[in-house]
């Protein structure tokens, strides 16, 4: 038994890794839709992605953490805009109220860390100057 165990751990987790996924990183068994809310919520985890992806790491551990939350952050907020123009629940609605008023002052928290500490929000690439913005 405990061999059995220690097996399908292992298996299972290689069988998922094992997958297909097309480049744009969707599994291409999920057909494309034109779902309004499906679009608009995908679009802002692939800027969120793409935010993330343009952080250069600064070796300042909270720092990098900052910058990495805030995209993951405003992320949050754009999705919870969804859900207040396109979704139906009232429970989810809530939610999404919520979410937005969190995330919203914990962004401006986190930018005001920066600002004392003197780290910008820099995309990759750049040294220093302006933060860059998110929508």
């Amino acid at each position: 038994m405990q061999i059995k165990r220690r097996l399908s751990i292992p298996l299972a987790f290689s069988c998922a890794l094992a997958v297909p996924v097309s480049p744009n990183g969707s599994h291409p068994s999920v057909p494309a839709t034109t779902d309004r809310g499906w679009s608009e919520l995908t679009s802002s985890m692939d800027k969120m992605h793409d935010a993330m992806s343009s952080v250069t790491p600064t070796g300042d551990t909270d720092a990098d953490f900052v910058r990495l939350m805030l995209p993951h952050h405003q992320a949050a907020v754009n999705m919870a805009k969804t859900e207040l123009l396109l979704g139906k629940s009232r429970e989810m609605q809530r939610l999404a109220q919520e979410i937005i008023a969190d995330q919203q002052s914990e962004i401006a928290l986190m930018e005001l860390w920066l600002k004392k500490h003197g780290q910008g929000r820099r995309k990759a690439g750049e040294s220093s100057g302006p933060s860059v913005k998110e929508n």
